[in-house]
């Protein structure tokens, strides 16, 4: 007989949807996996309604309580840090740990400890169970180095008596610290055992940074030295030629140097250009620098001595040492006194016809210089 009711959950009393139920004989079933540790009991209301009169309904509360199963296992109550004194004797306390369960058993727990087979013969530490869910952990050697190792890691078992078995494996870390005679902790930091020589953390700063300085000071100096041209003394072979220094040799040894631009002496084309037109006439007469009289009373090296200053004084000179000889017409000469253009040297094959053509200005020249040899 097909039954007049129909039964339903209300959802707002089951947001996750945990549950089903089946509508026509009201049976609840699990749509997801529960866990007790974190919801040990679950509420949510069903609705009773007519098939054929759905106006008339009913709610009912069911409170679903989730049994417990070993399906957790023991853990360490706590987070140790543990530490050994380097003056510890074999059979020292060093540690005692205890465990928690999340699961409930009905007789309650019990757990034991022991060490991991792999450690069974370590001969550092030992573990000793208690029998009260609690275990001991002893030294079994005679003083600790920190120097050498400053770190211990000891595994330990811890399992249950429920069904089934639950076991995990805890780590306990054990530091080597500096300890007085009664046992009480002197120092367990880095500072102990990085620096045995008795620096502070500061001091090993102040090192560390002054090293981190002096090697970026050496790299920023060796970078510059590679990329620094060094400036050569001479920048070309033109400046080997022109910085030449000649010597006035006519002056009597002296001193006096004078350095010149031999540009102008390299290149022999610019000297042709400076050369004088001789078939056309001078717009401008070169005057001779009118020198003074050679009296007859008057000391030779004075003499010399005024025609050295004389000549220094000159700045229409030759860029270069040159002879000059002289001639005289006598004191107050028209003409003034006269000098060879280069040299007392006359080359016979020279032909001077041309000063006739420059007129009465250079009428005496022309018959000294452009009469017949047989004049």
């Amino acid at each position: 007989m097909k039954s007049s009711v129909k039964y339903s959950i209300d959802r707002n009393t089951d947001l996750e949807r945990t549950f089903n139920i089946y509508s026509g004989n009201g049976s609840i079933t699990l749509a997801k996996t529960l866990d007790r540790e974190m919801t040990p009991w679950q509420n949510i209301t069903l609705v009773a309604t007519e098939t054929k009169n759905p106006k008339l309904y009913r709610f009912v509360q069911v409170y679903v309580k989730i049994l417990d199963i070993n399906d957790h296992a023991p853990e360490f109550s706590e987070r140790y840090e543990t530490f050994v004194c380097e003056n510890a004797k074999p059979g020292q306390l060093v540690q005692t740990v205890s465990a928690v369960d999340k699961d409930e058993p009905p007789r309650g727990h019990t757990f034991f400890f022991e060490t991991v087979p792999e450690f069974y013969i370590n001969p550092n530490f030992t573990v000793v169970d208690n029998k009260d869910n609690t275990a001991s952990v002893l030294t079994k050697r005679n003083r600790y180095n920190r120097y050498k190792i400053s770190t211990y890691t000891l595994p330990i078992i811890i399992f249950d008596n429920d069904y089934p078995v639950q076991s995990s494996t805890e780590t306990l870390t054990i530091q080597v610290c500096a300890c007085d005679s009664k046992g009480n902790v002197k120092s367990c930091s880095a500072e102990a055992f990085l620096l045995p020589a008795g620096l502070s953390t500061g001091a090993l700063v102040a090192i560390l940074l002054c090293i981190i300085i002096l090697l970026t000071l050496v790299v920023l100096f060796s970078a510059l030295k590679r990329h620094r041209k060094k400036e050569p003394l001479i920048f070309s072979k033109d400046d080997v030629r022109d910085n030449v220094v000649t010597y006035n040799d006519e002056g009597g040894g002296e001193e006096d140097t004078q350095a010149f631009d031999i540009g102008a002496l390299r290149n022999p084309e610019a000297r042709e250009e400076n050369k004088l037109r001789r078939d056309i006439i001078p717009d401008t007469i070169f005057h001779i620098q009118k020198t003074i009289p050679l009296w007859e009373n008057v000391d030779v090296q004075d003499f010399i001595q005024r025609r050295i200053k004389e000549n220094d004084a000159d700045t229409t000179a030759p860029p270069y040492d040159s002879l000059a000889t002289y001639a005289y017409e006598g004191n107050d000469s028209v003409a003034e006194s006269l000098s060879s253009l280069e040299s007392l040297d006359v080359d016979e094959n020279h032909d001077y016809h041309y000063l006739n053509e420059w007129g009465p200005q250079f009428k005496k020249l022309a018959d000294m210089y452009g009469g017949d040899e047989s004049d």
